[in-house]
């Protein structure tokens, strides 16, 4: 894996037709901020395509995308995914009828910052780069659950760079040559999550380039602002980790016992309680050091949960191609 930045004034010497991919449910809220931002986009109009891929919604997503067609002056062609209900499904629509040799990914709730696709797709002049990984920070949020994500960085891609297994990007920030999946097929569409570790890694077992990661090619993404969100989240995380593992032998999570989580507890009540209320008087501590470890307990108990109950579909081994 390489990490790097984009030189902003060598950013526009290469300049490959793009195309953006987004798979869309239920997500009218989402669409005017959206297109916001890939009209703010510093990469030449004219060199991108966006295929918003409508994953049968039920509000009106689908509508707001052709009026949003007919209207703007970006390339944007809504699809419709109908048949799988599945973000990948949804993706390997986009990717069938994308144009680009470089195929750029975000999600429906995701901001792309001006400079996303500049910086983004500019590591594809090496030709051995087969993956292009950027960052994901957090929109600003008030909630404590938010403040707590967005201090352990929880969406950042520096946590599946870092997988014990092998490094992969997560496809709200993700861009990947077309090359790549007419080689190795596209995304697995019955997969409900993990796809996107799943395609890095059949492209590095093919041998096909390397992954480049570029911090300042940035996304936000809205934290979750409840329990039982947060809850939906690691509990997706923990299916994903069985989903790997049953695909690849990725090692599962070990799980908390009574006493682990009574030690955790006792720790955070006689050590870390008196030591952040120092802190707090000093001006040095917030509410999210004081509830850390309580919320860390809740999420890593979700996510080892959705990983005890979750077991591999078989149709989720079926790989489409282009």
């Amino acid at each position: 894996m390489q990490n790097s930045s984009v030189d902003a004034t060598t950013a526009h010497s290469f300049l490959p037709k793009v195309s953006v991919v987004v798979p869309i449910y239920n997500g009218e809220a989402d669409l005017p901020d959206l297109i916001s931002c890939f009209l703010s986009q510093t990469y030449p109009q004219e060199q991108v395509e966006y295929l918003l891929v409508d994953n049968n919604s039920s509000d009106r997503t689908l509508n707001l995308l052709k009026n949003t067609a007919e209207l703007s002056p970006l390339a944007i062609y809504p699809l419709s995914a109908n048949q799988i209900q599945s973000s990948y499904a949804a993706r390997n629509t986009g990717i069938r009828a994308a144009k680009g040799e470089i195929i750029a990914f975000t999600d429906a709730d995701c901001r792309p910052q001006p400079h996303w696709l500049e910086s983004l797709i500019q590591p594809f002049n090496q030709p051995d780069i087969a993956i292009v990984v950027g960052e994901i920070t957090a929109l600003p949020g008030k909630t404590i659950l938010e403040k707590y994500a967005d201090y352990q960085e929880t969406l950042s891609q520096k946590h599946t760079l870092a997988h014990p297994f092998c490094p992969y990007g997560q496809t709200a920030n993700l861009a990947i040559r077309r090359i790549a999946f007419a080689k190795v097929g596209l995304f697995r569409p019955y997969l409900t999550t993990g796809g996107d570790a799943d395609i890095c890694w059949r492209i590095f077992q093919d041998k096909i380039g390397q992954l480049k990661f570029v911090p300042n090619a940035i996304v936000q993404h809205r934290h979750r602002t409840t329990l039982g969100e947060l809850k939906s989240q690691w509990r997706r995380y923990g299916r994903s980790n069985r989903y790997l593992h049953e695909l690849y032998g990725v090692q599962l999570m070990s799980g908390f016992k009574y006493k682990d989580y009574g030690y955790c507890l006792g720790r955070w009540l006689v050590k870390e309680i008196p030591t952040n209320t120092l802190k707090a008087i000093a001006g040095k501590a917030s509410l999210v050091d004081f509830l850390s470890t309580p919320i860390g307990l809740f999420t890593a108990k979700a996510r080892y949960s959705g990983q005890t109950e979750a077991q591999l579909p078989e149709n989720a081994k079926i790989i489409d191609w282009l």
